[in-house]
């Protein structure tokens, strides 16, 4: 029998469009013989935290008009985490990633552990659900915890994994960074596939489309 599909799945946590695209992804690992390895990246905020410097003015106008646009249009419900996994100040107008950020490692280093455990497209899932879909205070009480565990994950497991390995974690972490480029973009969402580069969660049409070429099948 041949060995099912794989596509790599670049993605960050404070991203919507990772949030817009996750249900499928994880629709699809469930559906059809193929591999979504999640591989977890820093959000630009804090890979390029100038970009916000340099970007065009109508920018943030058309991302916030867009991204509640496309979740209408996915029916996902959709609304500005509190508290941004990103904690940013505002200067002119303009975002600056702030020198303390309580969020973003956590999540994305236990990201990475969840894919070690099997489950990272399902974490990912259920997770950004929780951050991006209205629920206040997604870091507090048990929002967190009832998602892993919806995953099939325990979140004190993680967590622990996450500060006993921090070191090696931060390396994959680096390395996810560094496939990332090479497989051709810098956004996220980006799936690649035999070396093609899928970025956004408007091309998992195409990417479909690609995977069926090479002769994807359901389970």
């Amino acid at each position: 029998m041949a060995d099912p599909l794989e596509i790599d799945v670049f993605w960050s946590f404070r991203s919507p469009w990772s949030y817009l695209a996750t249900p499928r992804l994880a629709e699809w690992q469930r559906r059809y013989d193929l591999r979504v390895r999640f591989r977890p990246v820093y959000p630009i905020a804090i890979r390029t935290p100038e970009f916000f410097e340099r970007v065009h003015p109508l920018w943030f106008r058309y991302f916030m008009i867009d991204v509640h646009r496309v979740a209408e249009f996915l029916k996902l419900p959709f609304k500005w985490p509190q508290p941004d996994p990103i904690v940013q100040t505002f200067d002119g107008g303009r975002p600056k990633t702030a020198p303390e950020q309580p969020y973003i490692h956590r999540l994305t280093r236990i990201g990475v552990v969840a894919e070690e455990r099997g489950k990272g497209i399902a974490f990912a899932d259920e997770v950004s659900r929780v951050i991006w879909g209205g629920t206040a205070n997604w870091h507090e009480g048990t929002h967190l915890a009832r998602a892993a565990a919806r995953a099939g994950l325990e979140l004190e497991d993680l967590d622990r994994t996450a500060e006993r390995e921090t070191a090696r974690i931060e390396a994959v972490i680096a390395q996810n960074e560094k496939d990332h480029a090479a497989a051709g973009h810098w956004g996220v969402p980006t799936c690649a596939f035999r070396g093609e580069p899928f970025f956004g969660q408007d091309r998992l049409d195409v990417l479909m489309w690609r995977l069926e070429q090479h002769g994807l099948k359901p389970r």
